[in-house]
Parts: C-alpha cells; sequence; structure tokens
C-alpha cells in the first residue's frame, strides 16, 4: 500500500508517516516546509518505504499511490494569520490538486484533516456534527476557519459528482511531542514559558475551555477512519474532556517545576470561548475514543521541550 500524505513533515503529519511506516505502508511525504520540520522526518530519511518531495500543496502534483491523507495548512494561529492569504489558497488549491488526483487515480480513498476552528465561537456545547457553526467571515482568523470549510464543501462535492471515496475528520486541539518550539499554540507556549521561568501568558481571563487530545490518540482515529469502508463524515476526534485555559496554565506550572506567574492579555479576536467535541459518532462509527489523559499527555509533551529548550 502506498500513501501520499500531504503536510507530512508536520507536527500530525511526522506521527502518521511513522505510524504507516510501522504497518509496512510505502509514504511519499509532501512539504513544503512553511511550518512543517525537517527534523521530525529525518529519522525516515533512510527508510526504504519513505520518500519526500519538497513542493508546495498549491501546484499540482501526479503520483501513483493507493490513498491519500491531506494534512497541508498552517494550523496555529501565529502563523496563519501572518501569511493569510497563502492559508487560504492552501486549504483551497491543496484540497482540489488532491481530489484531483483521487479522480484522475481511479477515485482512490482520501482523508481530509478538517478541523474544530469550522465550528466557529460556538453557541452549541459540545460541539456536533450537525452544527453548522458561528463563523465571522472577515475577521483575522478567517482565512483558517473559512478555508477549511471551503475544502470540505469541495470534498463533499467531489463525492456528490465524481463519486470520490472521502474521509472527513475535524480535529480539535491536538497536542504532543514533535510539536515547534514555536507552534504559538496554547500547550507549547505554556511548557516553554514554564520550562524557562518567563510569565505564563493568557489571554482573556481564562475561563475560556479547550478540550485537549494527545497526538497518539488522534493519528489512531484518522487511521481508523481512512481504514473503514462506508462512513464519510464528518467526524470529530478530539479529547471530550474539557478544561478552561487557566486549569491548564497551573498543570504545566506544577508539572514542570515552573517559578512562572500567570498574566493576562486581552482576548484575541473571534477567539472561542468554549471548545469541546462531541464524540458519540466517532465511538458508534469508529469504536475510537482518546486513551491518555491530560496529566499523562502533558509529562510526555513537557518531555519532549525539555531536550529542545
Amino acid at each position: 500500500m502506498k500513501v501520499l500524505i500531504t503536510g507530512g513533515s508536520g507536527f500530525i503529519g511526522s506521527h502518521l508517516c511513522q505510524l504507516l511506516l510501522e504497518k509496512n505502508y510505502q509514504v511519499i511525504c509532501l512539504d513544503n516546509f512553511f511550518t512543517g520540520q525537517k527534523n521530525n522526518i529525518k529519522k525516515f530519511l533512510d527508510h526504504p518505504g519513505f520518500t519526500l518531495i519538497e513542493q508546495d500543496v498549491c501546484d499540482p502534483f501526479e503520483f501513483k499511490v493507493d490513498q491519500i491523507y491531506n494534512l497541508a495548512c498552517p494550523a496555529s494561529p501565529i502563523h496563519y494569520q501572518s501569511q493569510p492569504i497563502a492559508t487560504t489558497k492552501t486549504s483551497v488549491l491543496g484540497a482540489l490538486n488532491c481530489l484531483e488526483l483521487s479522480k484522475k487515480l481511479g477515485g482512490i480513498k482520501i482523508l481530509q484533516a478538517s478541523t474544530s476552528e469550522i465550528y466557529g465561537d460556538p453557541e452549541v456545547h459540545p460541539q456536533k456534527e450537525d452544527y453548522f457553526g458561528n463563523v465571522n467571515p472577515v475577521g483575522p482568523r478567517s482565512c483558517y476557519d473559512e478555508g477549511k470549510r471551503c475544502a470540505e464543501t469541495l470534498f463533499f462535492d467531489y463525492q456528490r459528482q465524481y463519486q470520490i471515496p472521502i474521509r472527513v475528520v475535524r480535529i480539535f486541539n491536538t497536542y504532543g511531542p514533535q510539536m515547534a518550539v514555536n507552534d504559538g499554540r496554547v500547550v507549547s507556549n505554556f511548557i516553554i514559558q514554564a520550562l524557562n521561568n518567563e510569565d505564563i501568558t493568557i489571554y482573556g481571563d481564562g475561563s475560556q475551555t479547550r478540550s485537549f487530545c494527545f497526538v497518539s490518540d488522534l493519528i489512531q482515529g484518522l487511521y481508523q477512519m481512512m481504514e473503514q469502508n462506508n462512513f464519510l463524515g464528518p467526524v470529530n476526534l478530539g479529547n471530550p474532556s474539557e478544561f478552561t485555559i487557566k486549569e491548564l496554565a497551573e498543570k504545566v506550572i506544577i508539572l514542570t517545576g515552573s517559578q512562572s506567574k500567570i498574566i493576562y492579555q486581552p482576548l484575541p479576536q473571534d477567539d472561542p470561548k468554549q471548545r469541546r467535541p462531541d464524540i458519540a459518532l466517532a465511538n458508534a462509527k469508529l469504536s475510537w475514543q482518546p486513551k491518555v489523559d491530560l496529566q499523562t499527555g502533558l509529562q510526555e509533551t513537557i518531555k519532549y521541550f525539555k531536550e529542545l529548550v
């Protein structure tokens, strides 16, 4: 089985490369290294089943493969807000190029890594897949939110028009080893600040909530979604255990033994106040649910970052 993973050197993509190589798949990793890290895939470069293609997913490509995982896109606000037009192009043109390749190959399975951000700042809690979301189409986060929403539209239109066997997953906050030091998301930010005994910055009053899924659980969900035969999605993948941002900061301080103090800054525009997946559908269709609790996952992630800072 030969698989194309776009964004394969990124945080999630590199873990997926490892899982599939361990299962004796042949893996083509396509990445332009905008946010992906070569260090994440360094250990695979001499693997006989691994091929690296350094290319932007927005440029057309053609490979003979059996499956496609489309993971290419900046996923952290600090990165996608710095390059908003490129982010939207990556979501939309990347999806089109992947879908066109599937069509040319006779309709092979293709999985789209979508996001909980398609729900925006939700008015329904927890978020179920039939919720259409509350998204600002012209705000600073819109390049990512609307880009991913458009990618989902394209996937389902290709399924309806060309019978492409699509799989669509909506990924909630995920963390773990191989996140970049400058990732910009809350878990990595807090850990880096704590390890350096710097002030931990909370935006808002810290009462906003998130649900944090350890990367090994998420990767297993992606694999199970691809391997099943009938369910197209969309399906939420995330950990339904909900924590306030302040609780996360306090846990990180305790686990790192840090002297950091918590400081507060204004909440950015359109930042969601609540985020928690309803995973009943993933449980029913994929027999999937996360296994790693937040404390265990944070300990593994802290151990990783300790070696980098």
